[in-house]
C-alpha cells in the first residue's frame, strides 16, 4: 500500500476512477487514525501515548492497486469537499455512459 500526500492521493484516485470507468469498481474506506503503528498490548499499561490531534486514514483500491493517505482534522473539510466532488462527478459520468449505451441504437443522447 502506498502512502501519499493528499493532493497526490486525489490525483491517483481520479486515475483509478478513469481506469475503472467501463468495468470494475473502486472501493474507498475511511477510518480514525491516531498515528500508532503498533497494536496496543492487552495486558499492562500503555506507555503514555497521547495523539496530538485526530486524523483520518483514507484508503482506495481497485483490487490491484492500493493507495492511502492520512488527513489531519484541520484539513478534513477541505479534503472531503474535493474528494466527494470527484466521486460524484465520476459516478454521474458512469451513469451517463450506461444510459448512452442502452439508447445508442434508438437515439443519440446529448450531455447537457
Amino acid at each position: 500500500m502506498v502512502l501519499l500526500e493528499s493532493e497526490q492521493f486525489l490525483t491517483e484516485l481520479t486515475r483509478l476512477f478513469q481506469k475503472c470507468r467501463s468495468s470494475g469498481s473502486v472501493f474507498i474506506t475511511l477510518k480514525k487514525y491516531d498515528g500508532r503503528t503498533k497494536p496496543i498490548p492487552r495486558k499492562g499499561s500503555v506507555e503514555g501515548f497521547e495523539p496530538s490531534d485526530n486524523k483520518c486514514l483514507l484508503r482506495a483500491t481497485d483490487g490491484k492497486k492500493k493507495i492511502s493517505t492520512v488527513v489531519s482534522s484541520k484539513e478534513v473539510n477541505k479534503f472531503q469537499m474535493v474528494s466527494f466532488c470527484s466521486l460524484y462527478f465520476h459516478s454521474f459520468l458512469v451513469s451517463k455512459l450506461k444510459v448512452k449505451s442502452r439508447h445508442l441504437t434508438t437515439k443519440i443522447v446529448t450531455w447537457s
